[in-house]
């Protein structure tokens, strides 16, 4: 059982980037993206039911992200705009369901995002 998130980078102020986490091994009926800063808790960033069934955001990706999957690749993909400096910090997918990271099992290793001017 794998998750594997990619498609971190560097990007400047106002660009966008697209996150990936493929998963194999098994399927899963909700993945979640998490992030974490340097010196701050993992927080939740946004979810989704497998099929687009359902979303969930947190109030910081409202409106600038969006989360959706590709039954047929087995991917969920978070599509991030208008990001902020603040946006800095590590992604990490995972499969479970809310906004609680205990509640989730599997994780990904994660991927580096930067947002610099």
């Amino acid at each position: 059982v794998q998750l594997q998130a990619s498609g971190g980078g560097f990007v400047q102020p106002g660009g966008s980037l697209t996150l990936s986490c493929a998963a194999s091994g098994r399927t899963f009926s909700s993945i979640g993206w998490f992030r974490q800063a340097p010196g701050r808790e993992r927080e939740f960033v946004a979810g989704i039911i497998w099929g687009g069934v359902r979303t969930n955001y947190a109030d910081s990706a409202k409106g600038r992200f969006t989360i959706s999957s590709d039954n047929a690749k087995n991917t969920v993909y978070l599509q991030m705009n208008s990001l902020k400096t603040e946006d800095t910090a590590i992604y990490y997918c995972a499969a479970g369901r809310g906004q609680n990271p205990d509640a989730y099992n599997y994780w990904g290793q994660g991927t580096l995002v930067t947002v610099s001017s």
